[in-house]
């Protein structure tokens, strides 16, 4: 049977079926309220760091919300986010998420609270990893020893994958957005993954070509980009020292002099200096 609701009156109703209908609303504002409201555990002592990077479009948020187990159900959050209009309004930064939010609380926080914000840092290239340090204590309050530290360290460098005895010259150059006070692991961490990106799979075809492994690349590529400043100078140094290494000559790379007197007040190189018994002595060793 239709109903005519033009004709339609509460006043027409059985008792019965007014407090039946009232019943029915009142469970779906029941189950509404247990649903967006009640609180969502993950047993977790600690907040759970949630990064939202800039730009990061709604539904990455959404998947990095579930995979950290923060919301239990996506389309929940959808819909909470829908009722709210927090699609296009979420903010960009580092929330940390206490356990137990529900999904209001969990979208009024990401469209109200305050994040750690990230800042703008430049690093340039041929750093040394003591002035990195300094840097990025001076830029984000890293702790600098922390990060000289877990440049050496063994365990935490061979986790990254790294076959060398320091993170140095794995750190690729660039400007990235950083959040204040990181920990010197995550940022070594992001630098290090960057620079993987530039082992493609053309890279590395060249590299077996060269015979060289990813280590040999950036010593050489440090030594080069020592000599010169100006990029379009690389070709014809890299040329250079590409055929001392084929003809089993030394390198004399004034670079590794350098480094190897980095701690010294003054960069400038002397001939005494070439006669440093050093592995870094590429005027005295192969």
């Amino acid at each position: 049977m239709k109903i005519d609701w033009r004709k339609f009156s509460f006043e027409k109703l059985k008792k019965n079926d007014y407090y039946a209908i009232v019943g029915i609303f009142s469970i779906i504002l029941i189950v509404l309220l247990f649903v967006f409201f009640s609180g969502n555990y993950n047993d977790r002592e600690e907040p759970t760091v949630l990064d939202i990077p800039k730009g990061t479009g709604f539904s990455q948020v959404v998947d990095t919300l579930y995979e950290l187990q923060i919301i239990p159900n996506k389309t929940n959050f959808r819909i909470a986010a829908f009722l709210c209009g927090a699609e296009t309004r979420i903010k960009a930064g580092r929330y940390q998420i206490p356990d137990g939010m529900s999904y209001i609380g969990l979208v009024s926080l990401l469209l109200e609270g305050q994040p750690e914000q990230q800042e703008l840092v430049t690093i340039p290239e041929g750093i040394w990893q003591k002035n990195l340090a300094g840097l990025l204590q001076h830029e984000i309050d890293v702790d600098s020893t922390e990060f000289m530290k877990l440049s050496t360290n063994m365990t935490f460098i061979k986790s990254l994958g790294v076959d060398a005895n320091t993170i140095e010259g794995y750190l690729l150059p660039d400007t990235y957005y950083l959040y204040v006070n990181s920990d010197a692991e995550e940022v070594i961490e992001k630098l290090k993954s960057e620079m993987d990106k530039l082992f493609n799979d053309s890279v590395k075809v060249r590299m077996e070509e060269l015979g060289m492994t990813e280590h040999q690349i950036l010593t050489l590529a440090s030594i080069i980009d020592g000599e010169s400043n100006i990029v379009s100078e690389y070709r014809r140094i890299s040329g250079v020292y590409h055929n001392r290494l084929k003809r089993g000559i030394k390198l004399q790379a004034d670079p590794t002099i350098q480094y190897l007197k980095r701690d010294r007040r003054h960069n400038r190189i002397y001939f005494k200096d070439l006669e440093i018994d050093s592995r870094y002595n590429t005027y005295m060793y192969y």
